[in-house]
């Protein structure tokens, strides 16, 4: 089931500094971030092997899950909170606020036959 993560951030008078060193789960193979988005929804979809970090690195999103038993959103507005979406999760991303930046990091390179369109009935 995807669930959220903290991720380790630091704050000073200077700044924030958020650090992934051990938090995510999986060997990072492919990033990638989505932005500009507009009323569309993103997503719509699970893996067979792919496992992902989604972060909102600026703005906000909400991340919609089904992993086949329990439905459940995920408001991603800090840099700090980190979702992992596991095999199972399919999932949508919408609602992106005008200057959304989502970050993702995924455990394989790009391969269309990882992806699974058919959302759980």
């Amino acid at each position: 089931m995807a669930h959220l993560i903290r991720l380790k951030t630091f704050s000073e008078t200077r700044g924030n500094l958020t650090v992934i060193e051990n938090e995510i789960p999986f060997k990072i193979k492919r990033l990638f971030y989505i932005y500009g988005v507009d009323e569309s929804v993103r997503g719509g979809h699970r893996h067979h092997t792919t496992v992902q970090a989604a972060i909102c690195i600026h703005g906000s999103c909400i991340v919609s899950n089904n992993d086949g038993t329990k439905k459940e959103d995920f408001l991603l507005d800090h840099p700090g909170k980190c979702l992992i979406l596991e095999t199972r999760d399919w999932h949508t991303m919408h609602n992106f606020s005008p200057d959304a930046v989502l970050l993702v990091l995924a455990s394989t390179k790009f391969d269309p036959a990882d992806y699974i369109y058919e959302e759980y009935k």
